[in-house]
């Protein structure tokens, strides 16, 4: 019978060897069509934008002639909006994940919620920004401003990053948990001083995924009435703004050359603020992953 089963075995062999190279082919085909794609477009960005980056380009304000146009105002405007989102939707995602984990029972109403996270994860940003528009601006009377856009953005966010917690908290072993409750420890004091520091590299990881999202989004600020000409600095909260994606794709509306040229220059300063928030994260991340 062994023999038999040996025999089967040895003429599955080369069948198997072949559908593995097939599925080796497929895949490194897939990646590669990727990588050209991604290839071709950062090239056209890189030589269509470098020529018009400069300091002047930096520190100046939009403007209606390509020679004068810069990205100030929708740079810092991005920045504000960030340092709005991040905490509030940090602090609301990891929150509700540690909810759901460690405190909330595993009933029927507690699956419930959880589908609808999930579900929410995959709903067309313009949604978010109705609700930020009905919520926020109108209902709340904040205006077209900053901490509107910020909480609208976190609000888009917030589904990410709850289920990437969720999945983190669940990671770390119940043989930690249950020696820290072992040695006389509170519910909270475990999860503060156990269950958060072995998890905080999944949740960071699912932080810089969500605002590599938020960053890019337009849709949502569109609705809410985010402009697309400013020309002065945010100087609080309640001031009005706009961010880099809604210029560059102003920019690229405009029927002259030189502002899709300048527009390339934005993607590429969008392109290194993603790139440096994203290193932050990585570092603190990995900082993290060492130590536990």
């Amino acid at each position: 019978m062994e023999l038999v089963n040996h025999q089967k075995v040895s003429k599955s062999i080369p069948t198997r060897l072949l559908k593995n190279k097939f599925a080796f082919l497929v895949f490194g085909l897939a990646i590669s069509i990727a990588i050209l794609f991604l290839a071709v477009l950062l090239i056209r960005i890189f030589t269509q934008g470098i020529g018009y980056l400069n300091w002047n380009f930096i520190s100046s304000f939009p403007s209606r002639n390509a020679d004068e146009a810069g990205i100030l105002a929708p740079l810092f405007g991005t920045i504000w909006m960030m340092v709005i989102t991040a905490p509030i939707a940090f602090v609301l995602g990891v929150g509700t994940a540690i909810y759901l984990e460690e405190y909330a029972g595993k009933n029927r109403f507690t699956r419930f919620i959880q589908m609808n996270i999930a579900n929410l994860a995959g709903v067309p940003s313009i949604v978010y920004g109705l609700l930020g528009l009905t919520l926020f601006v109108r209902s709340l009377d904040l205006g077209r401003s900053l901490l509107a856009g910020g909480m609208t953005m976190a609000l888009l966010i917030l589904p990410i990053i709850i289920v990437a917690s969720q999945e983190a908290i669940r990671s770390v072993p119940n043989e930690m948990k249950d020696g820290s409750l072992a040695m006389g420890a509170t519910k909270w004091q475990t999860i503060k001083n156990i269950v958060l520091p072995a998890s905080i590299p999944g949740i960071l990881t699912g932080n810089i995924l969500a605002l590599s999202r938020a960053i890019g989004e337009t849709a949502p600020l569109i609705m809410i009435g985010a402009l697309t000409y400013i020309a002065f600095l945010p100087d609080g909260m309640l001031s009005e703004f706009t961010v880099m994606p809604i210029q560059i794709f102003n920019w690229t509306n405009r029927p002259q050359e030189e502002f899709h040229f300048i527009a390339a220059a934005g993607i590429i300063v969008l392109l290194g603020m993603l790139l440096f928030m994203n290193s932050v994260a990585v570092y603190i991340r990995n900082k993290f992953s060492k130590r536990y």
